[in-house]
């Protein structure tokens, strides 16, 4: 009778995927059937920012499940596309593309296999087997510059990104706007490494860019540069200044002259997805996350606990608030391709 209603109940989950499949949806998937793979955009898995953090939450699952995640690094554009059919063909389940580099690819692969979960970080791509998920940067970047105008004894604060791209404008307006929070007469220098994909991987042009910064009287510099950043840290470090890390907790790689780092939770939303797949509880759709809901964050540690005082500490959780309860709004580049002064 056991291995009768064993059978029963596999004979009822392959009907219901074979008729999620003659529909052209993505079927829910079974815990022994989740094959999960990540395509990571260009600076490499271990960049010390937003590759890594995807890396680190895929590893996390890894361990707690005891399920293997297949990674793929492209070192140029036209890999990821290849990438993600090939984990495709191969019926890798779900699949995670990191990067708004990838839209294009994410929309034709997913088109080809219909009943493969796709999940895109940082873009929308609208289709019943992809999952978008995004970043309120704007306000993780507001906090960074209000704590960046509390700290700066020059009065002049930097930012250097990455690719000049929208997203990257959209950390450079929130960082403005809360370090004018702070200090009205604040100036900001702001530089953009360049206008291709290996912006994302040019440290030695991110450590130029912020002794330039400091030459200029910057004191602190924040960056949204994937692997460029860390040039960025560097060259702040051997300043003597401040810098300010992004995406993962950076905060470590100078103790002392690592500010803060404005982190987004990729490790997270990277685990649940693998997570909510297993069970069975995948969904498509567009997810946004921000401070309310912890996706975004200054990462506070005993790395930088001696040059954030107790008072920038306070100002910096009032901030947090405020915007949580709606009482600060901040623009978001990406919906008004602006930034208020």
């Amino acid at each position: 009778m056991k291995n009768l209603l064993q059978l029963s109940r596999r004979t009822m989950l392959l009907g219901a995927t074979a008729v999620a499949l003659l529909a052209g949806v993505a079927a829910p998937l079974a815990a022994e059937e989740i094959k999960p793979a990540i395509v990571f955009d260009m600076g490499g898995k271990f960049d010390k920012s937003f590759n890594e953090g995807v890396h680190d939450g895929a590893m996390a699952f890894q361990k707690a499940s005891g399920t293997e995640v297949r990674e793929f690094e492209p070192q140029n554009d036209t890999q990821r596309e290849q990438a993600l059919r090939n984990f495709a063909r191969r019926g890798q389940n779900p699949i995670v593309a990191v990067g708004f580099n990838q839209t294009s690819a994410v929309k034709a692969v997913a088109a080809e296999f219909p009943q493969i979960h796709f999940v895109i970080i940082d873009a929308v791509v609208d289709a019943p087997n992809v999952q978008s998920v995004l970043f309120r940067e704007e306000q993780g970047s507001y906090l960074a510059g209000m704590l960046a105008a509390l700290r700066s004894a020059t009065g002049k604060v930097g930012f250097v990104g990455g690719m000049d791209v929208p997203l990257i404008r959209k950390f450079a307006c929130g960082y403005v706007q809360g370090a004018r929070a702070a200090n009205p007469r604040i100036e900001v220098l702001q530089n953009m490494t360049g206008s291709t994909p290996t912006a994302w991987n040019d440290p030695v042009r991110g450590a130029e860019l912020t002794r330039s910064q400091i030459e200029r009287g910057a004191d602190v510099v924040f960056q949204a540069a994937g692997a460029t950043g860390i040039g960025v840290l560097q060259a702040a470090a051997d300043a003597g200044k401040y810098g300010i890390g992004v995406d993962s907790n950076q905060n470590a790689l100078h103790p002392g002259h690592v500010l803060t780092s404005m982190v987004k939770r990729v490790d997270v939303a990277t685990r649940t997805a693998f997570e909510a797949a297993r069970d069975g509880k995948w969904t498509a759709g567009t997810h946004v996350l921000g401070l309310e809901d912890d996706g975004v964050a200054l990462a506070f540690d005993a790395n930088n606990e001696k040059i954030v005082t107790a008072e920038m500490r306070q100002r910096i959780d009032q901030a947090r608030a405020d915007i949580i309860a709606g009482k600060v709004t901040i623009h978001d580049y990406m919906t008004d391709n602006s930034c208020p002064n």
